[in-house]
């Protein structure tokens, strides 16, 4: 019920703003890659304005997410080998191992 209720107080603002950005700017217009030549029209290409905001909205979030991923690289790193601790010990003592929730908390990331 609150899924439901949080998918629509914001994603239907956010589709409504994201389609008003698209109708008031659906103008075309050239993006030329090659910055030494810009009439080379092999390398010039002509879109609406929206299209090239969504594509730089949508590449952001792609290298963000790379970038979080990466940078949290060690956090999972140590929690594997920590599971794989406790796997060990489960076999070793022939007693099941303490559930995950009562290990040692993950130290916090730093800036």
């Amino acid at each position: 019920m609150f899924n439901r209720f949080a998918l629509v107080l914001v994603f239907v603002p956010l589709a409504i703003v994201l389609i008003a950005l698209a109708v008031a700017n659906r103008a075309p217009v050239a993006f030329t890659v090659d910055p030494f030549n810009p009439g080379n029209p092999a390398l010039t290409y002509t879109l609406p304005f929206f299209v090239f905001l969504f594509a730089a909205l949508a590449l952001g979030m792609v290298i963000g997410s790379l970038a979080t991923w990466f940078r949290q690289g060690r956090y999972r790193k140590l929690a594997r080998q920590r599971a794989l601790e406790a796997e060990s010990l489960k076999q070793a003592a022939g007693r099941p191992a303490p559930p995950v929730a009562d290990a040692p908390t993950l130290p916090r990331p730093t800036t």
